[in-house]
């Protein structure tokens, strides 16, 4: 038996979210405060029995705060069993009372947490009026949380992420339409008392390991305190007789040191000089505490380790924090296993987070080796070590979207070749994509080490700062890796840069071309071909995906960086490409050319002169503020990026005209009207973004202020801002 499905509606920061396990490991993978410690909270509170009953009792901050009014709504946690077993338990487990004994053997079945209103609420919601928002909102007014009430049930059949189906269990909120009265094959059967899966199934949840040390400090949490309890409970009493014994004898031994006889004599003589033979203690002893039983006995057992292999054991508290973690799930993966031996008719583990302090191959191993048969294990990770092992029809993402949190299955829909074909691909590199807030895929070593350099040096701000990651998929094809981003599967925002390679050359066959020369216009030919088709087929796959767009350069990332007025970057890295004097002046000469068929060659020969890889390095060295980013590529990061907001925007505003102020200090208070132009164009690109006025006059006019006292020629720049900034013309003509 394993968990097919869990639904949560309107819990803690899950609206409405479906996630769907797998046989054997599953992964739940998501960013910080996404939700994957709820997730976990959620299955236990259906099948941990060591939470207690109170834990049902949910209380206003586990209602998610998407709701605009949490009172009148239900929390529901669902959760759907596949594959149950014909034993005779596991079946009358699920049939139930109102089940059907004489019918074929049940293989699913569905377990519920209700948490809704009590009946007299429910009656009185049914009770209004249609369309009367005022009575409701007095009736809601006065609901309390003590109005609630948590109920078991089994049996269902609804689909409660489905909204309409929610609808008709709680009802219709925005027209006020309330039922009188719920299907049991609905919401399911109420489960009596006595029938409780979480008794008949083994669940162990293995918690964050942040600080261990102090868990093997507490009586309550020392995961080894916890084995040795439940070996107590097996001891051979043969093997313990003679050290009970010897603890008897011992006890008496202390008792008897002349110092504590002395001690005790002393204290009874003081307690009658004080106090008087009438009111002191008749008797008083001084006993050993050493306890006889074995489970008090095994609690001042300790765990020393030889992490070193010098041959000297030290406790936990000097170990490693990677080692510690280490031994600590060590320790409960034991105590699964003393678990699983009570022949539970299902086995669940449940790890959050195992990768803490542990090294990269360790978790990796980890992740390998922990399989047991007839278990479900779910992990919870931030690690792309471990999500790089992983496989992906069994891993839900856990993201936000509008504010919100939504669960996605990245192999939602794909055939077996091309999961496949994704587990291969995903190493550890590149396997953060599944973590991203955002993706950008290139697929040339100019790109991957370039972009994040220029944006960081342009904008002041990171791709990490952005919420971007920037993966390289090489040779591996845009169409195999970018069907992950769909609605169906992970809904975040991916954008494709890839390079038309179209001529910017004489590129035809000229009778008396060198050999060599055909060969290159032949190969410009061929990549020129290939960069149509490739368009089309992008197109193509991006076309209606709201989440998948593509980039394109109209040459290659070379030359179109230099097309883009970068000839002085390109011209200060001359010098580390070429060692020939005359080559020197020659690229410098051809650099400096207006004609991009000049130009362009040179930019391009000087990166395949010692390979893009190196080059790029290079190049990125030299990358400063000044340097204008082809527009594809600030297309491509808006798109991934998705909305930006004032903050982001003011940050990009401050420091472009800041870097500008330095710019013109340098130069003695002037700088000439092109190179304004060209700083200007990175801040209306960004200031188009946002629709309201108003921000945008905020964003703008204390800077622009700066920018009139730095002694710029402004008349070009003036024209631009006009021209290209709907709505801001006349407040910038007041100001000049």
């Amino acid at each position: 038996m394993h968990i097919s499905k869990l639904s949560l509606v309107n819990y803690r920061n899950f609206l409405n979210s479906k996630l769907l396990f797998s046989k054997g490991v599953n992964t739940l993978i998501g960013e910080n405060a996404s939700g994957k410690s709820n997730v976990f909270r959620a299955i236990r509170l259906l099948l941990d029995n060591s939470l207690s009953r109170s834990a049902y009792r949910l209380s206003e901050g586990d209602f998610c705060r998407g709701l605009t009014n949490w009172r009148g709504h239900w929390i529901i946690i669902s959760m759907t069993f596949d594959d149950i077993s014909d034993d005779e338990v596991s079946q009358s487990l699920f049939v139930h009372s109102a089940g059907n004994h004489g019918g074929e053997a049940i293989k699913q079945a569905s377990y519920n947490l209700i948490f809704r209103p009590k009946q007299h609420i429910r009656l009185a919601l049914s009770e209004l009026p249609a369309g009367s928002r005022a009575e409701l909102e007095i009736l809601l007014d006065s609901i309390l949380i003590d109005d609630y009430e948590a109920v078991l049930t089994g049996k269902s059949n609804a689909d409660f992420n489905d909204e309409a189906v929610y609808r008709t269990i709680v009802g219709d909120f925005d027209n006020v339409d309330f039922p009188s009265r719920v299907s049991q094959e609905k919401i399911g059967v109420p489960l009596p008392r006595f029938l409780n899966i979480s008794d008949e199934v083994s669940l162990t949840f293995v918690k964050a390991l942040r600080d261990v040390v102090s868990d093997f400090q507490n009586n309550r949490t020392n995961p080894l305190l916890s084995l040795l309890k439940q070996k107590s409970g097996q001891i051979n009493q043969s093997e313990f007789s003679p050290i009970a014994t010897a603890v008897d004898a011992l006890n008496d031994q202390i008792e008897g040191l002349t110092d504590v006889t002395t001690i005790k004599d002393d204290i009874k003589t003081t307690i009658n000089q004080s106090v008087g033979d009438t009111y002191a203690p008749h008797s008083l002893s001084i006993k050993s505490g050493l306890s006889g039983e074995a489970d008090e006995l095994f609690q001042s057992l300790k765990l020393f380790i030889d992490e070193s292999g010098h041959g000297i054991e030290g406790g936990i508290h000097e170990m490693s924090l990677g080692g510690a973690n280490l031994i600590y799930l060590t320790l409960r993966l034991l105590e699964f296993n003393y678990q699983q031996d009570h022949q539970s008719i299902a086995n669940f583990l449940l790890i959050e987070e195992p990768e803490a302090h542990i090294h990269t191959h360790i978790q990796k191993t980890l992740f390998d080796k922990i399989n047991y048969s007839d278990t479900q294990i779910i992990y919870s990770t931030h690690s792309s070590h471990i999500s790089e092992v992983c496989k992906i029809k069994n891993v839900n993402i856990i993201g936000k979207v509008n504010g919100g949190c939504a669960v996605f299955q990245p192999s939602q829909g794909l055939t077996d070749p091309k999961i496949t074909y994704i587990e291969r691909y995903l190493d550890a590199i590149r396997s953060n994509l599944l973590f991203a807030k955002s993706v950008i895929l290139v697929e040339g070593d100019a790109e991957e080490i370039l972009i994040p350099v220029l944006i960081k040096q342009t904008l002041g701000l990171s791709l990490d700062e952005l919420g971007i990651s920037l993966v390289n998929i090489r040779s591996t094809g845009f169409e195999n890796i970018s069907l992950l981003f769909h609605d169906d599967r992970i809904q975040k925002k991916c954008s494709i840069i890839t390079d038309l390679d179209a001529r910017f050359y004489d590129i035809n066959a000229v009778g008396g071309d060198t050999p060599a020369v055909e060969k290159r216009k032949s190969k410009a030919r061929g990549s020129e071909e290939s960069g149509v088709l490739r368009k089309t087929a992008l197109d193509t796959l991006c076309q209606g995906n709201n989440w998948l767009q593509s980039y394109y350069a109209d040459h290659t990332f070379e030359v179109d960086f230099i097309k883009s007025g970068n000839k002085e970057t390109l011209k200060s890295v001359v010098d580390n490409v070429y060692t020939d004097p005359a080559t020197v002046v020659t690229s410098n000469r051809e650099l400096s050319s207006t004609d991009i068929s000049v130009s362009g060659q040179r930019a391009l020969a000087m990166a395949n002169y010692k390979k893009k890889g190196w080059f790029a390095l290079t190049l990125a060295e030299k990358i400063t503020f000044n340097v204008s980013i082809p527009k594809y590529i600030i297309d491509a990061v808006v798109f991934s990026h998705g909305e930006t907001n004032p903050n982001t925007l003011e940050k990009i505003i401050g420091y472009r005209f800041n870097a500008i102020i330095e710019y013109a200090q340098e130069r003695r208070g002037y700088i000439a009207t092109l190179d304004v132009v060209s700083q200007a164009q990175y801040i209306i690109q960004w200031i188009t973004y946002l629709d309201d006025i108003d921000t945008k006059i905020a964003l703008f006019k204390p800077k622009w202020e700066i920018y009139l006292s730095t002694k710029v020629d402004i008349q070009g720049i003036k024209t631009m801002f006009i021209n290209d900034i709907p709505g801001m013309g006349s407040h910038i003509l007041e100001d000049l």
